[in-house]
């Protein structure tokens, strides 16, 4: 077989995929539809949110950051592979840093600044609701665990109750530092939800595929999931936990040390957190095998839960307690049976169609099969019904990887229908993160 007719036969493939995408897509919101009812696809309040299958409402808008969002996507469509092939590693990792920040912070601001970036954390259901009442952390953490149920007089808000102490930690520490309300909390989401551009492409290049690395650094600089990345809490959670996995692909004691240590704090982020020690596994067993490094990830990883414990909260108390509210609230009447698929449809709009196109052939590489095990044993378990969009953000940006492995020459094409995806969903849909 020539070596024409080889790369035509890959090209289908990924168009293969990509026509499949589109089908899940389609799918799930017209299943979602059905299922929910059809009054919110259609022209209605803002605050009216429905689940077709992201969480969100149907409202065709622009804004004050479109322009900016346009000029992103551009700019790195034109010059972004150009770039990360030329120049020197760390200016081109410095630069997809500075490019991801500003493809998040354009894509939030096309909702305008209160209802795009400052309004989010400080709504009802979110951390900054709690944090004027936590005067003490000690008795914050000793008595966590007991008011995680709901239907009692100081239950947590939603998403406290439903993550680990940790999370909401990060904001009370910010509102020490001085660095109060929604406007500050949701900068720090999105610089540190920023540094997922810098670890996923450094981790690839110190597994020894550098050429993959730079391959990768335009495509998760103008992440489709940058839409979610800002502002959730979750964007925060991807950022931290991408540079505990990115310390220990340096492969140095002190960087698996430090490496255990924030990803163990990742743990006390959300409870699904934990998945991504398969990831982290694959990272330390691609090439170079090292069970000295790994027991010390390990043990630098149990400090942190053991600082916890000793500080009053046991996390398998916290995660029996919060499977239970889980079923207490909404997820009760998510049906399974939809979600398990229609999850993966929700998936492809934050990964978009070049991720999706690769992934057929990028399971090769460990780190994106881990990745994918990943998403599949939280797809499972069904303790992720809906709001995937947000919530998977940690384990789809080690996905990014899957577009070197892409047939033919067509970069600027699939990085154009990476930033298409994100602009359409930005700004036809009014997300609820």
């Amino acid at each position: 077989m020539s070596l024409l007719s080889t790369r035509r036969r890959r090209v289908r493939g990924d168009l293969v995929a990509l026509g499949l995408l589109l089908a899940a897509i389609a799918v799930g919101f017209g299943f979602g539809v059905r299922l929910y009812g059809a009054a919110h696809f259609g022209p209605g309040a803002p605050d009216t949110f429905g689940e077709w299958p992201v969480l969100g409402a149907w409202l065709p808008h622009v804004g004050p950051g479109t322009p900016f969002a346009l000029m992103v996507a551009v700019a790195v469509v034109a010059w972004g592979p150009d770039l990360a092939a030329r120049l020197p590693w760390r200016r081109a990792l410095l630069l997809g840093y500075a490019t991801c920040v500003a493809w998040i912070f354009a894509l939030a601001m096309v909702d305008g600044w209160e209802r795009g970036i400052a309004g989010r954390l400080p709504a009802p259901t979110e951390y900054l609701h709690e944090v004027p009442g936590i005067t003490d952390v000690g008795v914050f953490l000793r008595t966590f665990s007991s008011r995680i149920l709901d239907f009692q007089p100081d239950s947590w808000t939603t998403h406290v109750s439903g993550h680990p102490p940790g999370a909401t930690l990060v904001f009370v520490w910010l509102d020490r530092l001085g660095l109060a309300g929604g406007g500050w909390a949701g900068i720090v989401c999105v610089l540190v939800g920023g540094l997922t551009a810098v670890a996923v492409p450094a981790t690839v290049a110190l597994l020894g595929k550098p050429e993959l690395a730079r391959k990768t650094l335009p495509f998760i600089a103008l992440f489709p999931g940058a839409v979610w990345i800002g502002v959730s809490a979750d964007g925060l959670f991807a950022g931290v936990t991408a540079t505990g996995i990115a310390l220990l692909a340096l492969r140095r004691s002190w960087s698996a040390i430090a490496g255990g240590l924030v990803l163990g704090f990742g743990m006390f982020l959300s409870y699904g957190l934990v998945l991504l020690s398969i990831v982290g596994l694959a990272v330390l067993f691609t090439g170079r095998r090292s069970v000295r490094l790994l027991a010390l990830a390990v043990a630098a990883a149990a400090a942190v839960v053991a600082v916890f414990a000793l500080a009053g909260f046991w996390w398998l108390d916290g995660y029996h307690l919060v499977v239970e509210r889980y079923y207490q609230g909404i997820a009760n009447d998510r049906p399974y049976w939809y979600w398990v698929w229609a999850d993966l449809a929700s998936l492809t709009l934050v990964i978009g169609p070049a991720i999706a196109a690769g992934l057929p052939r990028a399971w090769r590489f460990p780190v994106v099969a881990a990745a994918i095990a990943v998403i599949l044993l939280a797809d499972v378990s069904g303790l992720s019904k809906s709001e995937v969009e947000r919530i998977w953000l940690p384990f789809a940006v080690w996905l990014v990887p899957a577009v070197g492995f892409l047939a033919g020459s067509r970069t600027r094409w699939w990085l154009a229908g990476q930033a298409a995806t994100a602009l359409i969903v930005n700004h036809l849909l009014l997300t609820t993160w």
